[in-house]
């Protein structure tokens, strides 16, 4: 039976969302049952302490892993019914996403870096993506160090790589799964910055963080404790 998106007008709609991972103890829930709508342009925070469920509420947005119950739709798209090779050739066009450890290949130059995605979802042309990836390492400042490996800049230099590099099929989303959380607190802020002005650019933004030190520049914040959306701050936060 064909599932009806649901009639809310979000970009991402998230209904009933429930993700069991088995143990020797029994299914533990690491989401229970998370219903959320995310509207296009928005940089939404997801907050919470370690071992909330802010990483697996992500991997469910992105089909990164397969939920147990619930649906996840993104602009009319229902993610929660693609299969594996469907899933990464969606991602490919729709996702950008960002780690905390950089996930760069270390024998590769930071403009090869930015190119693999392109390699990837197969839209590697050989005269226009390489001035593309330069056009982005600009974009984030870097563009100087294009013939360098990864091992040989700063953090912080790092991951503006791996912001250019999940820009480079120009998806509407990007995921950042606690892109700021190997960076000192100077560092972390030109990150931020960045993604900022990406998201005035017209970009939606999620970042999984358990930091509270950007907690008022989100667009939104949505608080998660024990796999459940909340209410109530999960830190204190002036």
């Amino acid at each position: 039976m064909t599932q009806a998106r649901p009639n809310t007008g979000a970009f991402i709609s998230l209904r009933g969302v429930v993700k069991a991972y088995k143990t020797p103890a029994g299914d533990f829930l690491a989401l229970k049952g998370i219903d959320v709508d995310i509207q296009r342009g928005e940089f939404v925070g997801i907050l919470g302490k370690s071992g909330a469920g802010k990483s697996t509420l992500v991997n469910m947005i992105s089909a990164v892993d397969h939920l147990t119950e619930g649906e996840v739709w993104m602009d009319g798209v229902a993610v929660h019914t693609l299969n594996e090779n469907q899933a990464a050739a969606w991602r490919g066009r729709n996702l950008g996403v960002i780690y905390q450890s950089f996930q760069l290949m270390s024998t590769l130059s930071i403009l090869d870096n930015v190119m693999l995605g392109m390699d990837f979802s197969n839209t590697y042309r050989p005269r226009r993506s390489p001035e593309r990836a330069m056009d982005l390492l600009r974009q984030v400042e870097i563009a100087e160090h294009a013939r360098k490996l990864p091992g040989t800049i700063s953090g912080g230099q790092q991951q503006r790589v791996a912001i250019a590099r999940a820009l480079a099929n120009d998806p509407p989303i990007l995921v950042a799964d606690e892109p700021t959380g190997r960076l000192d607190s100077t560092t972390a802020e030109t990150i931020f910055s960045i993604f900022e002005g990406l998201v005035a650019q017209g970009r939606t933004i999620l970042m999984v963080s358990h930091d509270p030190s950007f907690y008022r520049r989100y667009s939104r914040v949505l608080w998660i404790a024990d796999g459940m959306l909340t209410d109530q701050p999960q830190f204190e936060v002036e």
